[in-house]
């Protein structure tokens, strides 16, 4: 007895602890680290604003054509323009906008240092349209986690692969109608996108679910407990640990970024890369193999008992 309370003791602590681990700590630990600016000023101002560099930020002094073309590309969080009496900040509404927060607050200290007011142009997200690429991530997960976890408990046997694509019509639906609730509006290419990513997750988890029952949720559940609190970040914000180790791989961060360009009218290709090899994985998974086997819900195992004489068959055969 005092051994199963300390196992189940211990195991919760350790469980408790790689969770604090894994979301809790990502956010903890966060601190800005060469986060990316870039600076359009005549030479001695330009001067003046490089020697201000530091360990958080990372600022170029470049043309003003050069600055457009880095702000675009999403190679640079924000770009600050210095004109004879007037300093203009430049943000990108498709970039996280965790990191224009920083760009912004940084860009104006910059400007006001040298005296001079501050304008800001760029499309100002709503709070919706903040939330929607990481939320319509997580949701579509989930979608095609329980849907994925309900075959297995109603012991479904065949068309799991229909029963995943139907979930993930049927979860993207849902999805961007909540998203049209809330006022947010996607374009063609965002929907087709959306429609991607649920259809690799579900595929994915119908693919694990296969393979290793109802314990493949405890794979897809810490998954999607650890994946948005990275995913959500801004990479130059978090700790050089949890960006190589998590967020460098996260699905959830190449959906969230690549629906958030799509939002306004950008171009992805490598999440579209990213998804078509989840899919590729999960049909791997759902075509290879066995499914994995039900236990019984009373705990009995079936070891082959004959009907006719209530003796293992080849027990019987034996004793004949």
């Amino acid at each position: 007895m005092m051994r199963t309370v300390l196992i189940t003791a211990v195991a919760g602590a350790a469980v408790a602890f790689l969770l604090g681990l894994l979301t809790f700590g990502v956010q903890a630990t966060v601190h800005p680290h060469d986060v990316p600016l870039a600076v359009v000023a005549p030479p001695p101002i330009a001067e003046r604003v490089a020697r201000a560099d530091s360990a958080e930020v990372d600022i170029r002094v470049v043309s003003a054509d050069e600055a457009r073309n880095l702000l675009r590309d999403k190679e640079v969080y924000g770009v600050l323009e210095i004109a004879p009496g007037q300093a203009t900040i430049r943000l990108n509404p498709a970039v996280n906008p965790s990191g224009t927060q920083v760009a912004q607050q940084v860009l104006t200290g910059v400007a006001q240092g040298a005296g001079l007011p501050v304008k800001v142009e760029a499309a100002t997200p709503t709070a919706a349209e903040r939330t929607a690429p990481l939320a319509a991530s997580a949701l579509l997960w989930v979608g095609g986690m329980i849907a994925g976890l309900l075959f297995v408990v109603l012991k479904g046997t065949r068309l799991r692969w229909l029963s995943a694509v139907t979930a993930a019509v049927l979860v993207t639906g849902s999805t961007v109608g909540l998203l049209a609730w809330w006022g947010v509006t996607f374009t063609a290419q965002a929907l087709a996108f959306m429609l991607a990513v649920a259809v690799s997750f579900a595929l994915l988890q119908a693919g694990l679910f296969k393979h290793l029952g109802i314990r493949a949720m405890g794979v897809l559940g810490i998954l999607y407990l650890m994946a948005p609190a990275v995913a959500g970040q801004v990479p130059e914000l978090l700790n050089p640990v949890y960006k190589a180790v998590l967020w460098s791989w996260t699905p959830f961060r190449f959906s969230a970024e690549g629906l958030r360009s799509l939002m306004y009218d950008g171009s992805i290709s490598t999440e579209w890369w990213v998804f078509g090899g989840i899919a590729l994985i999960g049909l791997v998974l759902l075509l290879a193999g066995k499914k994995a086997q039900t236990d019984r819900a009373d705990g009995i195992v079936d070891v082959g008992v004959d009907q006719a004489d209530g003796l293992p068959s080849a027990e019987r055969q034996h004793t004949a």
